[in-house]
């Protein structure tokens, strides 16, 4: 991101896990608070979706949408799963806009954000516009990573290092580094124990169809053009390895199309090679 703009991948995630709340497909997800925090109304929405918004094809567009919505239902049945053992802390790590912290179903768990500081300061302008309040259970804790590491950042905002924790780190690994990768792994792998951690990742584009090849190509030259280009791609063996090595212990990875298709109850849509994946990671001993 821009120093003093918000991030614009954060805007866009935003916009279309809104128009997932009144678009005419199938609901994965639901967010009473996605349109407000977008600080657009449904028809403007509605007319994003089909003039502006990235992804020019209808198809290809929706397929994302419903991926953004399964991810994010993915993470919050992970935390609630923890919750349900005695986790009582949720790390957002690039937290954007989402909005779990301010829906919190979980009275006794405290959230924490992570995100860089201008990123923090344009989501309070949101949610004061939107008549969002800020939770007692919320913690803001701002990082700029190139003077500030995410241990300080946490530490500062009062997150217990000996406690078990769950991190949701969604759309942000693509954009990095694989070495500013494998030092969140670390940090993460040393919480105490049970530590989940979610996050998703993209595949290599290589084997993938033209026409994947085509679609790829046009949105890598997209983020790129607003200052967010992708740096790092994984395979499943690949990120299972990475994962062993930095001290997790179990893994659970979903391809979009089986991610999809297990929340809808249906078949998953065949043809594509190269998909988005979402994974919940564990350290147990």
């Amino acid at each position: 991101m821009q120093l003093g703009q918000p991030s614009r991948t954060a805007l866009a995630t935003a916009y279309a896990r809104a128009y997932h709340q009144i678009a005419t497909e199938p609901r994965i997800f639901t967010d009473p608070l996605a349109i407000r925090i977008a600080g657009i109304t449904p028809d403007q929405l509605a007319e994003l979706e089909t003039t502006t918004l990235p992804d020019g094809d209808t198809d290809m567009r929706r397929r994302r949408r419903l991926f953004l919505a399964a991810r994010a239902r993915f993470a919050e049945d992970t935390v609630a799963d923890a919750v349900a053992t005695g986790n009582r802390q949720v790390v957002i790590l690039g937290a954007g806009l989402d909005t779990f912290a301010y829906r919190n179903p979980h009275p006794d768990v405290r959230v924490f954000e992570v995100d860089h500081p201008d990123t923090q300061e344009w989501k309070r302008q949101r949610l004061d516009a939107a008549g969002i309040q800020l939770p007692a259970s919320m913690t803001f804790a701002p990082v700029d990573f190139e003077s500030q590491t995410l241990a300080a950042g946490l530490a500062s905002a009062g997150f217990d290092r000996s406690r078990p924790a769950v991190f949701v780190w969604l759309g942000v690994i693509m954009y990095l580094t694989r070495d500013a990768i494998l030092d969140t792994l670390r940090f993460v792998a040393g919480q105490a124990i049970p530590v989940r951690l979610v996050f998703d990742y993209l595949y290599p584009a290589s084997g993938s169809t033209p026409e994947e090849m085509g679609e790829r190509t046009a949105r890598a030259d997209r983020v790129a053009a607003v200052g967010e280009p992708w740096l790092s791609f994984f395979t499943a063996d690949d990120i299972a390895n990475v994962l062993q090595e930095t001290g997790f212990d179990r893994v659970d990875d979903r391809d979009a199309p089986n991610l999809i298709a297990g929340y809808l109850g249906i078949e998953p849509r065949q043809g594509s090679t190269v998909p988005p994946h979402v994974l919940c990671a564990m350290r147990t001993q």
